[in-house]
């Protein structure tokens, strides 16, 4: 079969101002940057909640192939406009670090993409690079203000919390000393990058409901504290129209294409494992008011994506979707009925009936936020009949829809069954209003030991020293109004990304706090995750390069 990067050169795409016609957009509208991707402006988004369907797409827990998300996000798309309904995508844009790390590119896949893949996979219209902009040049100039006050006893600062951002993997920067040389260099001071998508920029971009709100988010961002122990922001800093003047146009949600031409909006990219994991609410919205589904997708597994789009996204922005999907594959399943990875796949039926206990925990943690839910299964071509079969029976037991997936291989034809289900099941049995996990009055303690305990299966949650000493400062200054936004391994309901299946009763450690006051939210850190990523001994770099004419490498 062809290659992604092939199929999408086969393709002729059409004028962006097409797929804004429509999709009801005016052309007036359009930030165009070339012939086929645009920005479109805010005032695109209805001050009145959108009459669109809002669909998620989330996972079993994954593989380190993943399950394929966005491909059927993509591909439900493409079926439900063979259906003849106005269906648009909403997605994340990806980020640098993996396409040119382990994962390559995340533009879907095979006739299931977003278009141009190369432009969507690379630069596509700057917003990382805004955003990673934004997050250094508030760095800057803090680190200007603690040099020039260097020798002020009021206003300099016992603590600094914020760090560097940087949209490549780079394990060498995760720990670093900045201001070396000598005093005309600056302060010498430990400090350190995360990647650009685990940056609370990328957060507010997401998570910000107009350009107001953008400015408020990133007045409010913790800096660190002062010689009194009181908390420095941006705000105290002087500078939050400088950084919202350098986010104006990443704000703004962009319009792409998919392989059938229906419209595609892409739009932020914070990872879902280190942070919220969903594309923007501005994105989403401007996709509702000009469909009638949107379909979006939540990265990872429904225990990390799937709950951060419903207890923050969501709540933030006032939405309930009318159905969920989960997605799954029978790579999936088999590694959580404790297939060796080699052996994924080879028939093994059995593997798959062990492994469906991982998909039943994702759909009663699903069921439990209100959403009905259906199962789409993403077809491979070593599958069998009857394996699929397996998971089919074991679905109608439930009650739960299921249907097949091969938009990757098929386009929207392969997709046609899904989509019929989804529409089929939204006009039978919409979701109900959603149920969040924890009240937002609870404490951050409370909070933890409820997703913990509902969501996880945890026995118990703790928390370390330092993470209590965070505990503490949240309490003392009113921050516990916050949701709370887990990060930790995507592999696993627990801590211990080799712990497949079901797992349940086991024990839970925040080993740190980070208080996110301009995204509104507290991230609990579970495990050894890291921030930054590091690059595999054989990157998909490797593979990347100009030949005749043509990238290539980025599928």
């Amino acid at each position: 079969m062809k290659t992604d990067i092939e199929i999408a050169r086969s393709i002729a795409l059409k004028p962006i101002d097409e797929i804004a016609n429509q999709a009801g957009i005016p052309v007036g509208s359009l930030e165009h940057h070339g012939k086929h991707i645009a920005k479109v402006d805010l005032s695109e988004i209805p001050s009145t909640p959108p009459s669109g369907k809002l669909i998620l797409v989330t996972a079993i827990t994954p593989t380190k192939a993943g399950i394929g998300k966005t491909t059927v996000s993509i591909g439900l798309a493409l079926g439900m406009a063979r259906l003849g309904k106005r269906a648009v995508v909403a997605l994340r844009e990806p980020s640098l670090g993996p396409c040119f790390g382990q994962k390559g590119g995340a533009a879907g896949g095979g006739y299931a993409q977003v278009l141009p893949m190369e432009k969507i996979n690379l630069h596509f219209t700057g917003d990382f690079h805004a955003i990673t902009s934004a997050h250094n040049m508030i760095t800057a100039l803090l680190d200007n203000y603690i040099y020039q006050n260097r020798n002020n006893p009021i206003d300099g600062l016992s603590e600094v919390l914020w760090r560097r951002v940087l949209d490549i993997n780079d394990r060498a920067l995760r720990e670093v000393v900045t201001g070396l040389g000598g005093s005309v260099n600056g302060i010498p001071a430990e400090s350190g990058f995360d990647i650009t998508p685990a940056s609370e920029i990328m957060a507010i971009l997401c998570l910000a409901t107009s350009l107001e709100d953008l400015r408020r988010r990133i007045e409010n961002i913790l800096l660190g504290y002062t010689k009194s122990g009181a908390p420095f922001t941006v705000k105290d800093l002087g500078v939050a129209g400088a950084i919202t003047v350098l986010l104006l146009d990443a704000l703004k949600p962009n319009l792409a294409q998919t392989t059938e031409h229906t419209p595609a909006f892409i739009h932020g990219g914070p990872f879902a494992n280190i942070a919220h994991g969903c594309n923007s609410i501005l994105a989403t919205r401007m996709a509702l008011a000009h469909s009638e589904y949107t379909i979006a997708e939540a990265g990872f597994g429904a225990d990390l994506g799937a709950e951060k789009f419903y207890n923050i996204k969501c709540r933030t922005a006032g939405l309930s979707p009318a159905l969920t999907i989960l997605v799954a594959t029978l790579g999936g399943l088999k590694m959580h009925g404790g297939v060796d990875e080699k052996e994924l796949k080879a028939p093994n039926v059995e593997g798959v009936r062990k492994g469906l206990t991982n998909l039943d925990r994702h759909i009663e943690n699903l069921r439990s936020f209100g959403q009905t839910v259906i199962v789409a299964f993403n077809r491979f071509a070593t599958d069998t009949d009857e394996e699929i079969e397996v998971v089919r029976a074991h679905c109608a037991s439930l009650g739960i829809g299921f249907a097949v997936n091969t938009a990757f291989a098929e386009g929207g034809a392969g997709a046609l069954e899904l989509a019929q289900l989804v529409v089929d099941t939204i006009g039978r049995e919409p979701s109900k209003p959603l149920t969040f996990t924890y009240p937002l009055e609870a404490s951050i303690e409370e909070k933890a030991q409820l997703l913990a305990q509902k969501i996880y299966g945890a026995r118990s949650i703790t928390f370390s020293a330092k993470a209590k000493k965070q505990l503490a400062r949240i309490s003392t200054y009113g921050w516990n109004r916050f949701p709370i936004c887990v990060a930790k391994t995507q592999y696993s309901f627990s801590e211990d990304p080799t712990a497949y299946g079901s797992v349940r009763d086991f024990d839970l450690e925040v080993r740190d706090v980070v208080i996110n006051t301009g995204a509104e939210m507290i991230v609990l850190v579970l495990g050894t995750l890291m921030r930054m990523p590091g690059l595999p001994k054989s990157p998909q770099a490797q593979r990347i390069d100009f030949i005749n004419g043509f990238i290539e490498g980025l599928s």
